[in-house]
Order: structure tokens, then C-alpha cells, then sequence
């Protein structure tokens, strides 16, 4: 494939990837009703947000909540990621609503989310990810040629 069709087809298949992304994307009022379904699976109801949203403004954080508010902030960095680590990031600012510090009764809250350990750790993936430089794969041409071993054969 030449450079030329490679980098046709790689803006072909972003193209596809940002569409499929655009319909896994909730909106604001589907926000709502999954947090509500969460607040009623994990937390017996009890937290009840005034407002759950989208945001653009936050890149160094995955939610925020405003217990006094009772707003909850998601970051859309977090669209088009698995649904259990969404759903881990709203369960954790519902339980802000209940607990506003990090202390162990806020953990106790998150113990009901069977999930949290594994969304967590995706999370952090992310972050390390991010911090790293990206390297673009090698091209066949560019890649150092094994000598063969003797009659021909290969290595492989």
C-alpha cells in the first residue's frame, strides 16, 4: 500500500470511528436517567442530583460534584469510553452527594459499585497513556531485515 492510500484509508477509518463514537455518546437528559438507575442500584436512592451534564471544560478531572448544588459535571473526555467506567464516575459523584470528602465513609459508599477497582485502573491506563510520547509503527521498509539462517529458512 503506498503512503498515499495508507493515509486515505487511515482517515477512512477514523471517519468510521468518530460515527460510532457519536451514537455511543449519551446526552445530557440520558446522563440523568443513568444516574438516577445508579443512584438506585448502589446508593438505595438516596442521592438525587438537581442537574447531571456533559462538560468540555474539565481535562484533569473525570467528574466534579457540587454537594451544595447538587450538580455533577462529567467530563466528555470520558465519551466513547466502557460504560462500567462511566457508570463508575457517576456512581462516585452520587456518593459525593451523600459523603463530600474522600474518607472512609465515602469508600464504604463506593463498596456497592462492583465494578470500581477495574474502572479505576482503566483510568489510570488512560492518564499513563497520555503522558506518553507516541511513537508511529514501523514500516515494513523501515524495519531492520533478519539475516537467513542457512538453506533459505527463516526464523520465523
Amino acid at each position: 500500500m503506498s503512503e498515499a492510500e495508507e493515509e486515505r484509508w487511515v482517515a477512512v477509518m477514523l471517519d468510521k470511528l468518530k460515527a460510532q463514537e457519536k451514537r455511543r455518546r449519551p446526552g445530557d437528559a440520558e446522563l440523568a436517567a443513568r444516574a438516577a438507575r445508579l443512584s438506585e442500584q448502589y446508593l438505595g436512592g438516596r442521592a438525587r442530583p438537581a442537574s447531571v451534564r456533559w462538560v468540555t471544560n474539565q481535562n484533569t478531572r473525570w467528574g466534579s460534584c457540587t454537594p451544595s448544588e447538587g450538580s455533577i459535571r462529567l467530563s466528555h473526555r470520558l465519551q466513547g469510553m466502557p460504560e462500567y467506567v462511566i457508570d463508575y464516575v457517576l456512581v462516585h459523584e452520587l456518593a459525593h452527594l451523600l459523603e463530600p470528602g474522600h474518607g472512609p465513609a465515602f469508600w464504604r459508599l463506593m463498596e456497592a459499585y462492583p465494578r470500581t477497582e477495574r474502572a479505576r485502573g482503566y483510568l489510570e491506563g488512560v492518564v499513563a497513556g497520555e503522558s506518553l510520547p507516541y511513537v508511529p509503527p514501523a514500516r515494513d521498509e523501515d524495519r531492520e531485515q533478519e539475516p537467513a539462517l542457512p538453506g533459505g529458512e527463516s526464523s520465523d
